[in-house]
């Protein structure tokens, strides 16, 4: 028996979840870290040029060195900004992707110990409702640097999140209906053996995916921020650390984001074979488990890194269309149509 054994099980409970907590915050930061290098060197990969190469091998310490300076550039307060907003906003807009990571299933299980770090009865409400608040850092933001571009940058950050929102909420609904629980991981496990959502519901995915670059500010619907437009957005006036947040808090959410898909859509730490569809009954298998989510979470965030230098940037207009006039009736249709489906099945 190990001094872990003999501990009660509320110092069990707090121990593994202190571990899980940082070791998932680990895991983000380092992601979030290297994805601003991924982008940097896929950006220059389209662009034909070479990108970060001084720092390091093929400028692998280059996010440590944005880091040293993003503390020692020297932090400006612009003296016509209300100061208490213009420094409350760049954590509020921090927290909420850290906090949604707390309910996604990032693995199956190692010996009694649930690889997720609140495993909550309601995580899929609980996520779409931190989601939801990231949207008042920007608009604070927006409204305390007290200037006109920035200020344009909120207001359209507002409209723009709170109308994907809605999109994203109804197109996971026939999911939840399928399922008939809240919970991430049973989520997680009615997509075993192979039967991801992404085949049985192609057009919430694809509902999804639209949705998530309108609500994570990527291109091409990153309005908020539009440079030729508003000379940078809702953080033009901010500099240093301040900054800093707002560019972590961006990498964050697309991370989130990614993990919320492959969670909802492709399995999460499922494969089809190998018996790798069901809790691993060894640590070993824990492991390979956490493995296969972060695998398939990278690959999803690639594919948002590689859409940004590939697509151009919608209007303001067309964006709103979109969202109001094609995502949300198409959303409400295929959840009249699965509800229909099941219907007709637990009738026959």
């Amino acid at each position: 028996m190990t001094w872990i054994d003999q501990l009660p099980p509320l110092g069990s409970f707090a121990l593994f979840s202190a571990i899980k907590i940082l070791g998932v915050f680990s895991v983000l930061m380092f992601i979030v870290a290297y994805a601003v290098w991924v982008e940097r060197k896929v950006s220059a990969a389209i662009q034909n040029r070479v990108g970060p190469n001084r720092v390091g091998f093929m400028g692998l310490l280059q996010p440590a060195a944005d880091a040293i300076k993003s503390f020692l550039k020297e932090d400006l307060t612009p003296g016509h900004v209300r100061k208490v907003y213009f420094w409350l906003a760049p954590a509020v807009v921090m927290i909420p992707s850290l906090m949604t990571v707390a309910v996604i299933p990032f693995g199956s299980q190692i010996g009694a110990q649930k690889m997720v770090i609140a495993d909550l009865n309601v995580g899929f409400l609980y996520t779409f409702g931190i989601v939801s608040l990231g949207v008042y850092g920007i608009v604070l933001a927006g409204y305390a640097a007290n200037s006109k571009y920035p200020f344009l940058g909120g207001i359209r950050s507002s409209a723009q999140l709170i109308s994907y929102e809605i999109a994203m909420g109804l197109s996971v609904i026939p999911l939840l209906l399928c399922v008939g629980n809240l919970n991430l991981g049973s989520i997680v496990e009615a997509q075993a053996g192979g039967g991801w959502f992404i085949f049985r519901q192609p057009l919430a995915w694809a509902i999804f995916l639209v949705a998530m670059f309108a609500e994570t500010n990527r291109l091409p619907f990153d309005l908020p921020e539009s440079e030729q437009e508003l000379a940078g957005g809702y953080n033009v006036e901010y500099s240093s650390m301040k900054f800093a947040l707002f560019f972590m808090a961006e990498y964050a959410a697309m991370t989130a984001a990614s993990a919320m898909m492959v969670t909802l859509f492709f399995g999460g730490w499922t494969l089809p074979f190998a018996g790798l569809d069901h809790p691993a009954t060894s640590a070993l298998m824990g492991l390979a488990h956490i493995g296969i989510f972060l695998a398939k979470m990278l690959v999803i965030e690639f594919m948002i890194i590689w859409v940004r230098w590939m697509w151009p940037r919608f209007r303001y207009d067309q964006l709103m269309d979109l969202g109001w006039r094609r995502l949300v009736p198409a959303a409400l249709a295929n959840i009249v149509l699965t509800a229909a489906w099941l219907w007709f099945k637990e009738g026959k």
